[in-house]
C-alpha cells in the first residue's frame, strides 16, 4: 500500500492533468469531440496501436466512401477502398499486380512524377512514355496515346494500363472534362486499366477549371463496373492539409473481377495494415466539417485562406519566371508546382557536359550553391530531347516569396551573363 507521503503528490499530479484536459476540451468544438469519440468507437480496442483489417478500419472506409459519393454524385462501396500509408504503397501494389514480366507495359506521362517509372522498373515491367504537349500548356493528346500504344504493341509489349496525373505533377495542368471523357473512352476501347493519380484534387487555382474524378466522368458516361477498370489514388500529403509525414492515403479499386480483387487483398495483407493514424487522417480529409457544424466556419476560413494563398504564390512565380531571359512558364492551374522551360546558352550546355551532368541539373546545382534555393531539374521527370526545365514548388510562405524571387532573378542574370556567347 502506498504511503500518504507518496500518494498525495500523485493525486495532485493527476488532478492538475485532469484540469488541463478539461481546459483543452473546452477549447474544442462539439463536433470535433463527437468525431473523436466516433473514431475511437470504430477502432479495435479503442487504441491506435492495434492492427486493423488489412484494407483499413471498416468505419473509416465507410466515411471515405460517403465522401466519394458526396464528391461524385455516384455510389461508392467501402469494400472497394484500400487504406494505405500515403498513395505510394497503393501505386506499388498496383504495379506488382499488373506486371508479371518485362513484356508487360504501363503508359506513363512525360514529364511525370518519378514514382511511376521507378515502380515499373522495380517490378520488372516496361515503361511506355507518352509526351504531354508543352506548346498547348501540357495538354494530353489522345493521338499521342494512340501512337505510343500502337508502337508498343508492334514491339510485342502487352500494355496493361494508363497512368494519368490530374492535376499534373510536375506540370500543374488541370485536365478539361472533355479531355477526361476522351481518356476514359480510350481506356475502355483499348481494354486498359486507368490508374488515376488524383492526390492534388483540392489544389485547383484556375477559375475556369474544376476537378472531376475519373470515376465521376466514367459513371456520367454510363460506364459501370463491367465496362472499365479504374483505380483512383488519393493522399493526405497534398491539398490544403499537407500532412505528408502522417502517411495517410487510399485507393478506390473498381471494375475488377473477384479473382483479381482477391489478389490485391493478398498483397495488402502482406503488410498487415496501414498505420492507424494515417487511416484516421484519410477519413477526415474525405469527411470535413459540414455546414451547421460548430467548427465549420473556422475550418472553411482556414481552408480558403490556404488555397487562396497558394494561388497567389503560383501567380507570382509564374510572372517572375516569365520575366527572366530565356525562360517560359505556363500557368500552374493546379497542384503545388511551376515547371518552367529554360533555354540554356551553348556554353552552359558544354560546361554541363564537361561536368558529366544534365544541363538543367547543372543549372539547378549552381542555383542551390549560389542562393540556397532548391529546384528539381526537368531531367528528373522526363522531357523531350533538347528541352530543359526545372520544377519549383509554390510552398514557401507567401511573405518569403518576394525575397526568393529577388535572389532567383539575380542568380539567373549572373548565370546567363557568365555563359552567354
Amino acid at each position: 500500500m502506498l504511503s500518504a507521503e507518496k500518494l498525495l503528490p500523485m493525486l495532485r499530479y493527476y488532478s492538475k492533468t485532469s484540469r488541463r484536459i478539461q481546459a483543452l476540451i473546452r477549447l474544442m468544438s462539439a463536433d470535433s469531440i463527437e468525431r473523436a469519440i466516433q473514431i475511437l468507437d470504430q477502432i479495435p480496442c479503442r487504441a491506435t496501436g492495434a492492427y486493423s483489417h488489412s484494407q483499413g478500419i471498416k468505419g473509416l472506409r465507410d466515411k471515405i466512401a460517403s465522401g466519394i459519393e458526396a464528391r461524385d454524385g455516384f455510389p461508392a462501396d467501402p469494400n472497394d477502398i484500400f487504406l494505405t500509408d500515403g498513395a505510394s504503397p497503393a501505386v506499388h501494389m498496383m504495379m506488382q499486380l499488373l506486371i508479371g514480366s518485362e513484356n508487360d507495359g504501363i503508359l506513363c506521362p512525360i514529364p511525370q512524377y518519378p514514382l511511376y517509372s521507378a515502380s515499373i522498373t522495380l517490378h520488372g515491367g516496361t515503361h511506355i512514355s507518352y509526351y504531354l504537349d508543352e506548346e498547348t500548356g501540357w495538354a494530353l493528346e489522345i493521338s499521342e496515346l494512340e501512337n505510343q500504344l500502337k508502337t508498343a504493341r508492334s514491339r510485342g509489349v502487352n500494355v496493361k494500363a494508363l497512368v494519368v496525373i490530374n492535376p499534373g505533377n510536375p506540370t500543374g495542368r488541370v485536365l478539361a472534362e472533355a479531355n477526361q471523357r476522351e481518356i476514359v473512352e480510350f481506356c475502355r476501347k483499348e481494354g486498359l486499366v486507368l490508374l488515376a493519380d488524383e492526390v492534388y484534387q483540392e489544389n485547383v487555382y484556375a477559375p475556369d477549371k474544376q476537378f472531376y474524378s475519373f470515376k465521376k466522368i466514367s459513371r456520367s458516361m454510363g460506364f459501370g463496373e463491367k465496362d472499365i477498370s479504374l483505380v483512383s489514388f488519393h493522399s493526405a500529403s497534398k491539398g490544403y492539409y499537407g500532412e505528408c509525414g502522417k502517411r495517410g492515403g487510399y485507393m478506390e479499386f473498381t471494375g475488377f473481377s473477384p479473382e483479381i480483387r482477391e489478389q490485391i487483398y493478398k498483397l495488402a495483407s502482406v503488410n498487415l495494415c496501414s498505420n492507424i493514424s494515417g487511416q484516421i487522417l484519410a477519413s477526415l480529409i474525405m469527411s470535413p466539417p459540414k455546414v451547421g457544424d460548430e467548427s465549420y466556419e473556422s475550418f472553411s476560413a482556414e481552408k480558403d485562406a490556404i488555397l487562396s494563398s497558394l494561388a497567389r504564390r503560383a501567380k507570382i512565380l509564374e510572372d517572375a519566371f516569365n520575366s527572366l531571359e530565356g525562360v517560359t512558364c505556363y500557368k500552374a492551374e493546379g497542384a503545388l508546382y511551376s515547371f518552367p522551360r529554360i533555354n540554356l546558352p551553348d556554353k552552359a550546355i558544354k560546361a554541363a557536359e564537361e561536368a558529366k551532368t544534365a544541363p538543367d541539373a547543372f543549372y539547378a546545382w549552381r542555383l542551390l550553391n549560389a542562393t540556397g534555393i532548391v529546384v528539381v531539374s526537368g531531367s528528373g521527370f522526363g522531357q523531350r530531347a533538347g528541352t530543359w526545365h526545372f520544377r519549383c514548388t509554390i510552398l514557401p510562405q507567401e511573405e518569403k516569396i518576394p525575397a526568393i524571387v529577388s535572389r532567383f532573378t539575380q542568380f539567373h542574370k549572373q548565370f546567363m551573363d557568365e555563359f552567354r556567347g
